[in-house]
C-alpha cells in the first residue's frame, strides 16, 4: 500500500518503457494501425495469446496508459476507456444481461441514465426495476432480487439528490445472489472514493466529468475489480468457448474467463461491444484526460472546500427553501457521507429555489460568474436547473419520485475564490427580490 496521503505515484503509473521510453509527458500515439513486425507476431497478437495493439478502435497506447493508471487508481485488475459516460454504462450493462435479464438499480440517477433503463433497454429484452430501496432501505431489497437479476446499478452519490448508496451491505447482498455490484462513482472519482474497497464489482466513470474536470472532451471508463465469480453460471457469455478467441493453428476456441481470468468482463467487451458497435475513445482525448487526472486530488480537494462554504451561505438565505447535500447533520445521508467520504463530499448539491418557476429562471438569468450549463465536476463553477435540463426527459411524477422538486437547482463548485462565488449568488438574488437579499450575510 501507498505510504501517500493520495496514490500520487499510481497516477505517475502505467508507462510500458519499451513503449514510452518513460516520457515526462504521456506520447500521443495518433495512429489508426500498427505494424505487426512479421508474420508470427500478427498471427499471436490476432489470436489473443500476447499483448499488443491491434487496431485504434480497440487498443491504443496512449489509451492503455488511461486504462492502467485508472485501474491502478481503483484498485482494479484492468480498465476500459470509451467515447463517453454513456457508452460505458451502456456497454456495461449490454454484457450483464446479454441476451435478457432484469437490473436492480437505484432510482436516485442521471436522467438519461434513467430515460434509457426505462425506454431503450426493454428493446434489447433487458428491464430494470429501479427501487428506492436501494439506497433507503438495503434490508428490503432481498425481496425485489429476482432469478433473471443480473447486477445492482447504483451511482455512488446520486445526481442531482446527493443520495448516497450503502456500497458494503449493497455489495454483501449482491454477492448472496451471484450478482455484481455495479457503481457509476462519477461524482466522486477515486481520490474521494474507491468502491472497490467496499466490494463493488464493477466501477463506471464518465471521465468527461471530475477525472478530466476541464471541460473539454467527452470520455467514459468501466473498471474491473477482478474479484467476482464470473463462472458461477450466470454468466455463460463469459465462461462458453468463444469463436472470436480460437486459436488459428489448432481451432481450439476459448472462454473469456479462460484468456483473461482476471479482467474477463472488460475484455469481452474490448472484443465484442467496442470493436463491432465502436465508441473507441481517441488517442488525443485519452492524452487530455491523463492531463487531468494529474490535478485530481487538488481540484477535487479545492472543490470540497467550496461547497462547504456555498452551502453555509445558502444555508441562511431566506430564498433557499431546502439544502440537498449529505455533509448536512439533517441530511438522511449524513452518517453514509461521514463513512464512505472522509475527505470531504464531491461539490456537486442541489437547493430548493423558493419562488415561482419564473423567479427561478430570473436568478439563473442573472448569474455572471457561475456557468450555466449540465456539465459537473468541472475547474468552473456550473448551475443549472436540473428538472428542465439533465432530467428533461423525465415526467414531473416521474422526477417528483426521485426528489426532483420542479424548483431545485444543482450547483457544481469549480476552482474559483468562495467569496467571488457567493457575491455573484448574492447579486442575482438581489436581481429577483432586491437590495435586501445582498445584507443577509452581514446579518
Amino acid at each position: 500500500m501507498s505510504h501517500y496521503h493520495f496514490d500520487t505515484l499510481k497516477i505517475r503509473a502505467a508507462y510500458d518503457p519499451s513503449l514510452h521510453n518513460q516520457a515526462v509527458s504521456p506520447p500521443i500515439y495518433q495512429t489508426t494501425a500498427y505494424e505487426f513486425q512479421d508474420t508470427k507476431k500478427a498471427a499471436a497478437l490476432f489470436a489473443f495469446t500476447e499483448p499488443g495493439f491491434l487496431y485504434t478502435r480497440v487498443n491504443n497506447p496512449t489509451v492503455d496508459i488511461l486504462e492502467r493508471r485508472i485501474a491502478e487508481l481503483d484498485g482494479g485488475s484492468a480498465a476500459l476507456a470509451l467515447a463517453s459516460g454513456m457508452a460505458a454504462i451502456s456497454y456495461t450493462i449490454l454484457t450483464l444481461a446479454e441476451g435478457g435479464g432484469r437490473i436492480l438499480a437505484s432510482p436516485y440517477l442521471y436522467g438519461g441514465s434513467t430515460d434509457a433503463f426505462q425506454r431503450l433497454f426493454p428493446r434489447f429484452g433487458i428491464h430494470f426495476d429501479q427501487s428506492a430501496a436501494v439506497i433507503d432501505n438495503p434490508a428490503e431489497l432481498e425481496k425485489e432480487i429476482k432469478p433473471d437479476t443480473k447486477a445492482i446499478f447504483v451511482e455512488s452519490i446520486g445526481n442531482p439528490t446527493g443520495a448516497i448508496a450503502d456500497l458494503e451491505t449493497l455489495a454483501a447482498i449482491a454477492h448472496r445472489h451471484g450478482i455484481p455490484l455495479v457503481v457509476d462513482n462519477t461524482f466522486a472519482t477515486p481520490y474521494l472514493l474507491n468502491p472497490i474497497q467496499y466490494g463493488a464489482d464493477i466501477v463506471v466513470y464518465s471521465a468527461t466529468k471530475a477525472l478530466n474536470g476541464h471541460g473539454n472532451l467527452i470520455a467514459g471508463l468501466i473498471v474491473e475489480a477482478g474479484k467476482f465469480a464470473w463462472g458461477n453460471g450466470k454468466f455463460p457469455q463469459l465462461q462458453e468457448p468463444e469463436y472470436l478467441l480460437r486459436d488459428r493453428s489448432t481451432g481450439r476456441k476459448r472462454s473469456f474467463l479462460e484468456v483473461t481470468p482476471q479482467a474477463p468482463f472488460v475484455t469481452r467487451i474490448r472484443l465484442t461491444y467496442l470493436n463491432y458497435f465502436g465508441a473507441a475513445l481517441g488517442p488525443f482525448d485519452a492524452y487530455l484526460t491523463l492531463l487531468g487526472v494529474e490535478t485530481l486530488s487538488e481540484r477535487l480537494q479545492k472543490q470540497v472546500e467550496n461547497a462547504k462554504k456555498v452551502v453555509a451561505y445558502l444555508e441562511k438565505n431566506e430564498h433557499v427553501a431546502w439544502i440537498q447535500y449529505s455533509g448536512l447533520p439533517s441530511s438522511r445521508y449524513y452518517q453514509q457521507g461521514k463513512k464512505y467520504f472522509p475527505k470531504g463530499l464531491p461539490g456537486i448539491f442541489s437547493f430548493g429555489f423558493k419562488g415561482t418557476i419564473a423567479e427561478s429562471e430570473a436568478f439563473l438569468d442573472a448569474i455572471q460568474l457561475w456557468s450555466y450549463h449540465v456539465n459537473v465536476g468541472d475547474a468552473r463553477s456550473l448551475i443549472v436547473n436540473s428538472p428542465k435540463t439533465t432530467h428533461s426527459e423525465l415526467t414531473e411524477e416521474e422526477q417528483r419520485k426521485v426528489a426532483i422538486e420542479p424548483n431545485l437547482i444543482r450547483l457544481s463548485l469549480g476552482l474559483e475564490d468562495p467569496e467571488d462565488l457567493i457575491a455573484d449568488l448574492d447579486q442575482a438574488f438581489a436581481t429577483v427580490f432586491g437590495a435586501a437579499a445582498q445584507k443577509e450575510r452581514q446579518s
